[in-house]
């Protein structure tokens, strides 16, 4: 629902508003979307339309209805759940003395890579999104301060990414005794 708050639009475009925009707080996947969008129809969340196109095939374009507004007003109020961290690679690296040193050096290789991608799209959308302004300007006329502070912060999420995959690969490739026997 947050990702129609701005608006009217197809499956499609929420999918690529969720990857540029929610994604760096929340994934889901295309087919996850496509069930959301079918249950908070059900449930009078949002409302959906058929779009004739010329050249293309029909589509459905969804909006807020009053519920949804309310609904999205109603979370506003709630307390949020701590988030919790679930992550593969820090279960792989827990237990690095149990596993394939080089396998897991390669995850956290790749998982760097990832966050270089992932943090240079959202660096590209933050400053799409602030234009000219500074940061204190645009936070004083900013339109939209929501998807500005979300964004910032899954581009201080990937720098730290950044720097725990430095910090973990260089402590793998150190010479240790065997980690864990002790412990």
């Amino acid at each position: 629902m947050a990702t129609l708050a701005s608006g009217e639009a197809s499956g499609y475009d929420l999918s690529k508003r969720f990857d540029v925009g929610v994604a760096n707080f929340w994934t889901a996947t295309r087919q996850q979307l496509a069930r959301e969008l079918d249950k908070m129809e059900q449930e009078g969340l949002i409302r959906a339309r058929v779009v004739e196109q010329e050249r293309r095939p029909t589509k459905r374009v969804f909006a807020l209805t009053d519920a949804g507004h309310a609904a999205i007003f109603a979370f506003s109020l709630h307390e949020p759940r701590p988030s919790a961290i679930r992550d593969d690679l820090l279960v792989q690296v827990e237990t690095v003395s149990l596993g394939d040193l080089h396998s897991i050096r390669r995850s956290i290789v790749a998982r760097r890579a990832l966050s270089v991608s992932k943090l240079a799209a959202y660096e590209r959308a933050h400053e799409r999104l602030r234009g000219t302004l500074t940061h204190d300007q645009y936070v004083s006329a900013g339109e939209r301060i929501g998807p500005y502070l979300t964004l910032l912060r899954g581009i201080l999420f990937e720098r730290e990414n950044l720097r725990w995959c430095d910090i973990a690969a260089e402590a793998l490739d150190r010479p240790a005794e065997p980690w864990g026997k002790s412990a």
